[in-house]
């Protein structure tokens, strides 16, 4: 898949978002990358780069508090690779790419894989 079509359905998962949660978002970006890297790995307690989708990387609103200032952004990173290798179709792509966009974000947001799980978002 195309760079450029990957990074199309990053922006449209992005803009899906309700309104209320993107102005929310702030002091993080929101980066495509091809693979994440050996720390990234370690941290999410993976081996295989393939089964890493994507990971937020910063303090989650939850626990920002009084001194949280002039501090470098957060990040959400979103793996290429291994989600076009998850997927057989371009709309398994999107769709794959929308999902792992609101994981990340509700991680920003304070919510644990725990609490997903409890919600049904996985």
């Amino acid at each position: 898949m195309e760079a450029e079509v990957f990074d199309r359905f990053v922006d449209e998962a992005l803009d899906a978002l309700p309104q209320d949660f993107r102005q929310q978002l702030r002091n993080v970006e929101i980066v495509v990358e091809d693979w994440p890297d050996q720390e990234t790995l370690r941290l999410a307690r993976l081996r295989h780069p393939a089964r890493l989708l994507g990971f937020y990387h910063g303090i989650p609103l939850t626990e920002r508090g009084q001194g949280y200032h002039a501090v470098l952004p957060d990040k959400i990173s979103l793996y290429r690779n291994p989600i076009v290798l998850r997927c057989k179709t371009d709309d398994e792509v999107r769709a794959l790419v929308h999902h792992v966009l609101r994981h990340e974000v509700a991680h920003y947001f304070g919510i644990s894989d725990r609490r997903l799980r409890e919600l049904g978002a996985y």
